[in-house]
Parts: structure tokens; sequence; C-alpha cells
């Protein structure tokens, strides 16, 4: 079964309507999902369904658990962020081939000498290229950083992390990490919004989120 993990970028969209909605009860929390029997699939609103979970209050263990759960065995994140780069322009794309996080992110594996190994998957990934390329998108491939949020980055932070990534956000190398514990495959979508502070100018709210509305539409 395949799941979508959706944030800003879906925020306010009708996608989940005809889909069963199911809350799915796991040791680190109640989860919403919505199903589709007839498709094999399922999404996932990392901020809540009302979106109004902040990125550092994601409950991404119950989230990730859940999808296991459902016997989800492959996941498509759909990320918005802001472009380190300014060849990679806002309203084009970025499929994540690795990812760069200096903070912590949340483990399954509390209690067990075990290392997991992150990897994006290759056919979804190449899935991924393939389906934004026939839509007419322009598509990049390119390196994730996560920062821990709620703020964005300043403009001297953007500098460090332009040197390590091409995209940042919030949210992908954590979902990233738990699900190489889960043994689900994962590929990201990655709709660039915004550039990121300092890349082009000041960075605003309103501009992220009026970035992520125009994306919307591309993605649906």
């Amino acid at each position: 079964m395949l799941a979508i993990i959706g944030g800003t970028l879906l925020l306010g969209s009708d996608l989940m309507e005809g889909m069963e909605k199911r809350v799915v009860q796991t040791p680190y929390g109640d989860v919403t999902c919505y199903i589709d029997d007839a498709d094999d699939f399922v999404l996932l609103m990392r901020h809540g369904p009302s979106h109004k979970i902040p990125p550092h209050r994601i409950n991404h263990l119950a989230n990730i658990d859940a999808l296991s759960m459902l016997d989800v065995d492959g996941v498509v994140s759909l990320n918005s962020t802001g472009s380190l780069n300014p060849d990679i322009r806002p309203g084009e794309f970025l499929v994540t081939d690795d990812f760069v996080c200096f903070w912590d992110v949340p483990t399954f594996l509390e209690d067990d000498v075990y290392h997991a190994v992150v990897e994006f998957d290759s056919k979804l990934t190449e899935e991924l290229i393939s389906i934004t390329k026939g839509a007419g998108y322009t598509v990049h491939k390119g390196v994730y950083v996560q920062t821990s949020g709620p703020r964005l980055e300043t403009p001297a932070e953007i500098r460090v992390l332009s040197t390590f990534g091409d995209v940042v956000g919030m949210t992908l190398a954590s979902e990233a990490t738990l699900c190489a514990e889960k043994d689900i495959r994962i590929a990201s979508l990655c709709s660039i919004d915004n550039y990121a502070q300092g890349i082009k100018g000041k960075v605003s709210m309103d501009g992220v989120f009026k970035g992520a509305i125009e994306n919307q539409r591309k993605v649906l």
C-alpha cells in the first residue's frame, strides 16, 4: 500500500473527500488517516486534519507507526521548501536524493543497539521525476536540509546551509529516518515555494503560503 504524507502544500485541498476517515491508535498517540481501499492508498496530513500542528510539535513517531500498522510499504512525502540555490526557482520542484540534519530526529530505537540506514527509494524517486516532467514542470534532484523550526532561518544560517544542500524544510529527515526504521520505502517531492531568507531578499509567511497555494494547483 502506498501513502502520501502531505503538509502545507495540501492546505485547504479537497483531496481527502470521498476517502474513509480512520483514526489509528498507536502507542505514541492517535493519528487520523484517510483511506482509499479501491486504490490501495492512504493520505496522512502531517500537520493534522485542520493543519493546526506546528512543525516542531508534529508527532512523527505516531504518524509513521500508524502507516506501518496500516501495512503501508511505500511513502511519498510532499514537502514545502525554500530554495537554497538561486538556480532552483519558486514554482519548480525538487526530488530529494539525500538530506542533512544536524538536529536530533525522533527514533523508534531508543533502547536498541541498531543503526538504520536511510535511503530514498530509487524506483519511487524516478517515478516522481517522470510524473513531474510529464506534467510539464521543471524538476531538480538535490539535498534537503532539515531545521528544527518553527521559526524561519536567518540569512546567516542560510549562507551556511546553502553549502550543504539545495532546499530547506522542517520535516523530511524525521519522516525518512522513521520510515527506514520501519522498513518503509520513501521518496520526497519538494515544492519550491520561496527562496530561503537572504537568497533573494526577505521572506514573509504570506509569501510562503502564497507560493504553496500556487504550487498546490500543479500537484493536484
